[in-house]
């Protein structure tokens, strides 16, 4: 399968690339992304044949009917790390909470968040290419909490790769935060900086699309890449699972096959919701996509009036910080799959032009048949986490946001399938509060403190934490990110 550019090609970049090539060099033409030049059309046929599978043999048939330029070993060298999981026979359990609501718990892997899903892949596919090439790379991360934890810990130590992740200080929690500063493999550098992930993530791509950086870049003998979901190596593994948990819903028998349902995503950078929009574009039984986003509501607004506009915004701190994210960055492959090279460039310069563009009504319409969206607020959250409690389901602020868009952005009583992309260990203090009205600075003492409410122990890799030495001090202004990392180098 070859791969194409979302904002057209400006004749210094190939008419077309292929896998490797896109998952190493991230950004195409004008600063566009690389996406498939078709998707293939498995339809409910592979459905049905993989009603029994499990998820690695569905996750190997996927990826080789995306035909990808990777070799069979290092494919199932990359998938053999889902068996590190909680469970290795289902990585992905899914677990019913209403009679219409199933939620597909996608944080048991070594970082308790869903970017585990395609980055513990991901790290065994880049690092191989990068052998195979006898090539160095540096692999560039921004994060707003859990793309970057994922991102070390499926890198670190691996050879001819290092990596350089920026986060915004004060802008995690303190688990996220610990699991990132407390990685000290050489091979890693953490920055913390000034500002919010927005400003992180415009320097990473700011840098990805530098040619003097580059430049730098090749007299030390380094390529660069990303890790974040402007890379289609993550997408491709994010597509699986929406696949997945529409088959533990018939194999529970809580839909038939061809039955159509809701997915219901907590969206920030836009790549969980993409993974599903592609799945429904290759055949998968899907009514809408909703889209739940928190304060931060840029998305809703773009699905619900076709503007993004973000003149006179700025990013508001909340109780789902991974999802405080004003610029998604898939978004602008939705745009080019509904519209094209030419309409996508358009808009996406009117974005960093005029910090705002406006969609036609046509277009809209085009939006709204697909997705439908609403936003939640810090005391909502932390009602729906405490209703969900009493219950007897226990979920982070991220999973939370769903149930508002489950209550108001259905229009047909089908199955829901909400995506949860984080342990609730991640973001204690909300749920402690949520579940008993207390306060807690530290997020140890909120850990203690759910731990005894739920009767559940904290996991060892997330009590080890506050152990650990802290090993990368660095916090900077966003300026001078680029002379860090050459220092690190």
């Amino acid at each position: 399968m070859n791969f194409i550019e979302t904002r057209g090609n400006d004749s210094k970049h190939p008419l077309t690339v292929t896998f490797s090539h896109a998952i190493l060099n991230p950004i195409a033409s004008y600063g566009g992304l690389y996406t498939p030049e078709h998707l293939p059309k498995p339809g409910v046929e592979f459905l049905r044949r993989h009603i029994n599978s499990n998820y690695k043999t569905l996750a190997r048939d996927l990826l080789q009917a995306f035909a990808i330029d990777i070799d069979t070993r290092v494919i199932d060298e990359a998938l053999s790390l889902y068996d590190h999981f909680d469970d290795a026979s289902n990585p992905v359990p899914v677990v019913k909470v209403y009679d219409d609501l199933y939620v597909s718990e996608l944080y048991h892997g070594p970082t308790r968040a869903f970017k585990d899903m395609a980055l513990q892949p991901f790290g065994v596919v880049l690092s191989s290419l990068a052998q195979q090439r006898n090539e160095n790379y540096l692999i560039m991360v921004a994060t707003s909490g859990d793309t970057g934890p994922a991102a070390l810990e499926t890198f670190k130590n691996k050879e001819n790769v290092r990596v350089a992740c920026l986060y915004p200080d004060g802008g995690t929690s303190d688990v996220q935060r610990l699991q990132m500063v407390t990685e000290d493999a050489a091979n890693l550098k953490v920055i913390g900086i000034h500002g919010d992930f927005d400003d992180a993530q415009s320097a990473l791509k700011r840098l990805l699309g530098s040619e003097t950086f580059k430049q730098k870049l090749k007299q030390k003998n380094i390529h660069l890449s990303a890790a974040n979901s402007v890379n289609f190596g993550r997408i491709i593994f994010q597509i699986i699972y929406h696949i997945h948990s529409y088959l533990e819903l018939v194999r529970q028998q809580a839909i038939t096959l061809g039955e159509k349902v809701y997915l219901n995503v907590p969206s920030g950078n836009f790549g969980n919701a993409l993974g599903g929009y592609y799945a429904m574009k290759m055949g998968l039984p899907v009514e809408k996509i909703l889209i739940a986003s928190n304060k931060n509501n840029i998305l809703t607004k773009l699905i619900k009036t076709g503007a993004y506009d973000l003149r006179n915004q700025s990013v508001i701190p909340t109780t789902s910080p991974a999802m405080d994210i004003l610029i998604s960055s898939n978004i602008e492959r939705i745009l080019f799959d509904m519209f094209g090279a030419a309409r996508t460039k358009d808009l996406m310069q009117q974005l960093e032009k005029n910090r705002h563009y406006q969609l036609s009504p046509a277009e809209l319409e085009k939006i709204q048949a697909v997705f439908a969206a609403d936003y939640c607020e810090n005391d909502e959250g932390k009602a729906y986490i405490k209703r969900a409690f009493a219950t007897g389901y226990l979920m982070d602020p991220h999973t939370a946001t769903c149930f508002k868009t489950y209550e108001t952005c259905r229009t047909l009583p089908l199955k829901t399938i909400v995506y949860s992309t984080a342990e609730w260990t991640k973001f204690s203090p909300v749920i402690a509060n949520a579940l008993t009205g207390e306060i807690d600075a530290r997020d140890i003492d909120a850990l203690k403190s759910v731990s005894q409410v739920a009767k559940i122990k904290i996991p060892a890799i997330i009590n080890d934490l506050f152990d650990k030495n802290i090993a990368q001090k660095a916090v900077i202004n966003k300026d001078n990110i680029e002379t860090e990392i050459l220092a690190f180098l």
